[in-house]
């Protein structure tokens, strides 16, 4: 039997912690979501914009995805310094305006929220921290219930962060079918806590240069995998839809480049496989990151495979001889204007 790798990191412990995290998350959060359901049933939005910086913006990818798939409304993300560095006011009415942050304390977020309500949005955060100054600026808050997180990279309240999303989406749409998976999230990503490793330090040994390939809300949660690849082994990664990559980039398979195939099957599967079949007729060094469980819920899928993929990680940056909970460099609560 394959031995489940074990760092005893902060950042292991935390992305750990998610299932139970969740589980309290969805419970706590039921009645808020139903509420917020129903104001945005009773705005119509017809857009909604996301902002965010890091890992809540890749959060936003998600929520793009998640939000034009189920609800059809046009979706895209902020340019925060448009209102901190520019001082632009944006035409927001009849607009949804979801603001992603674990601190709620940059001062660029501040700012674009600020501007996002003065133009008349309704603003919603999604915020780990319910004391920051950000809960007094928007409408409604769902918290994110993720408790502390010591780990720079960020692990629980990423992934709880992605919950949020879907459970918003959920009631807003009325979605029976996804509410109630909601509900079997936290034991699908337990069980593959409890499964071997699919990325491990022998199957990337030499690799300096990776990309990390997906489709859809597959692609939504490559960026978060190639950042914390960056962040915690140092290993060069980008992101890119699969379909993206054939025009171009795909050209740098043939100098030895490695691919991470994030594989989620929904209902993108069978064509990020034809492409993922392509990059390895070309040669490419593929290593596969999968669900396991086919019967997840596909709009589920993708924490399912990010949950295991954190794990991974943890365990490539000890061998790598790094410390994934303090990479050099990065704080915490990063502030920027």
């Amino acid at each position: 039997m394959t031995q489940v790798n074990v760092t005893n990191t902060i950042m292991e412990l935390e992305a750990k912690q998610a299932p139970s995290v969740i589980a309290k998350q969805l419970k706590s959060n039921q009645a808020l979501a139903h509420t917020i359901g129903e104001n945005l049933r009773k705005l119509n939005p017809k857009m909604v914009m996301i902002i965010g910086r890091g890992s809540s913006d890749h959060a936003g990818v998600f929520g793009k995805y998640l939000i034009e798939i189920e609800a059809g409304v046009p979706t895209f993300a902020a340019a925060p310094s448009v209102s901190s560095v520019y001082g632009k006011q944006l035409k927001l009415e009849q607009a949804l305006v979801i603001v992603i942050s674990q601190s709620g304390r940059s001062p660029d977020i501040i700012a674009q929220a600020e501007m996002a309500k003065a133009a008349g949005a309704y603003c919603v955060a999604l915020v780990n921290d319910e004391t920051s100054p950000l809960t007094d600026i928007v409408d409604d808050v769902l918290p994110l219930k993720a408790g502390e997180e010591v780990s720079v990279a960020a692990t629980k309240s990423y992934l709880a962060t992605l919950s949020a999303l879907l459970q918003l989406t959920a009631y807003w749409t009325e979605n029976t079918d996804l509410i109630k998976a909601l509900s079997s999230l936290p034991t699908a990503m337990q069980a593959i806590v409890n499964t071997p490793a699919q990325l491990t330090p022998e199957s990337i040994s030499d690799v300096k240069n990776m990309v990390v390939l997906g489709r859809g809300l597959g692609y939504a949660i490559t960026k978060e995998m190639a950042l914390k690849l960056k962040e915690v082994s140092s290993i060069h990664a980008e992101a890119f839809s699969s379909a993206e990559f054939l025009h171009g980039p795909a050209t740098l398979v043939e100098q030895g480049l490695a691919i991470l195939d994030c594989q989620v099957k929904d209902e993108s599967a069978s064509v990020h496989e034809q492409q993922i079949n392509e990059m390895k007729s070309r040669g490419a060094e593929v290593v596969a990151l999968q669900q396991l469980d086919v019967g997840v819920h596909p709009r589920l899928a993708p924490l399912v495979v990010l949950q295991r993929f954190y794990l991974d990680v943890a365990y490539v940056a000890v061998a790598r001889g790094f410390n994934p909970d303090e990479p050099k460099g990065l704080k915490k609560v990063t502030r920027t204007v």
